[in-house]
Parts: structure tokens; sequence; C-alpha cells
């Protein structure tokens, strides 16, 4: 059995997205839905304009086709990460201050977007090369940023160097890609709970 719930409610199907969210919003809530759902390649345009009660015009206009709309899903939820690490990262605190933080964070907003970014992995062999390799290429920004705090605090021994930055990096990470094969809404953990759970195995793995 999990030990941990979702933060939000479960899914109960597709529903028409909200009348006062903006087009580009009710396309992106009605395509997570059915994503989620259904999967990706069994999802039609059509359905998707359907849930969002648009036309398939409007869906043309802003997002070009079903696999742009895939490309936002993830997209959103990387650019909400970003913005957190850099500001986490860029702060005046104590480097274990500002990994454990960073840490904790990646799995919280990960646990809140959990339909989107489950979405991503199961479904991002759908995309295009261009926008596949635009993913990798931000993702490798974000990986990229973490690991330098790794290495700061390896630089000023704070943390071990036994283990190389590289790997401290995929441990954490395949644990935050790991969640949506596992985290479900019953159990007794919150988001926060998980986070601070796994971001302090990792501060343990990095102690001299």
């Amino acid at each position: 059995m999990s030990v941990a719930r979702a933060a939000a409610g479960p899914q109960t199907g597709p529903q028409p997205a909200p009348d006062g969210d903006s087009v580009p919003q009710r396309l992106l809530a009605a395509a997570t839905r059915l994503f989620a759902d259904r999967g990706y390649d069994r999802t039609s345009v059509q359905e998707i304009v359907e849930a969002a009660g648009v036309t398939k015009g409007a869906l043309y206009h802003y997002f070009g086709s079903k696999d742009d709309l895939l490309h936002e899903v993830y997209g959103r939820v990387l650019r909400l990460q970003q913005e957190r690490l850099d500001a986490l990262a860029g702060s005046r605190a104590p480097v274990e201050e500002r990994l454990r933080e960073a840490a904790a964070d990646v799995v919280v907003t990960t646990i809140e977007n959990l339909d989107d970014t489950t979405i991503f992995f199961r479904s991002m062999h759908h995309l295009g090369p261009e926008k596949l390799a635009q993913v990798r290429a931000e993702r490798r920004r974000y990986h990229e940023r973490f690991r330098a705090l790794v290495e700061e605090g390896q630089r000023a021994g704070v943390f071990t160097t036994a283990t190389p930055a590289d790997l401290v990096v995929d441990y954490h990470f395949g644990s935050v890609h790991h969640l949506g094969a596992w985290y479900r809404a019953e159990g007794r953990l919150s988001a926060q709970e998980v986070a601070g759970h796994l971001a302090d195995l990792l501060m343990r793995a990095l102690r001299p």
C-alpha cells in the first residue's frame, strides 16, 4: 500500500474546462485530463477541443499540433521548477541549506503536478526530434544547476567527494522521476513529508 497521498483528489474523468480560464489554459487543462485518463496516443484533437469547449482552429492557433500540447504540459512544470531552483541556488544561505531546499522543492512541485510529469515521461517519445531535443536541453540546464550546488559543497568540504556529483544528481532525480509509479491518493504522508524524507536521504549520502 502506498504511504503517500496525492495533493489533489482522484481524477474522475474528463470534464469541461472552466469557462473563466483563457483558451490556452482550457486547452491545456483538457489535454492534461484526457492524456492522464486515456493516454496521449489514444486521445484525439477532437476530444481535446470538445472537452475545452473551443474549436480546432483555436487549438491550432495557440499550439499548432497535439504534440505542442504535450510539450507544454511538461514545459510549464519545468519552467516553474527552474525558476524556483534559480532562486534557491542564488540565495545567500549556506550551501547545504540551499541544496536541501532545492532537493525537497523538486519533489513537492513534481507531486503537485504529478499528472503533467507522469504524462510526459510516459509519452515523451511521441514528440518530434526538435521538441524532444529542446526538452532535453531544458532538463539538462536544470540538472546542471542542481549539480553545481553539490559541486560547490564538495569544493567547500561540506559534502563528501567520494561520490561524483553527477551520480549524486542521478540518484536524487531517479527517485523524483519514479514518483508517478507509486504515489497514490491513499497514504499517510503529505507531499512535503515525502519531500523531506527524500531530501534527507540525499543529504545523508553527501555527509563527509
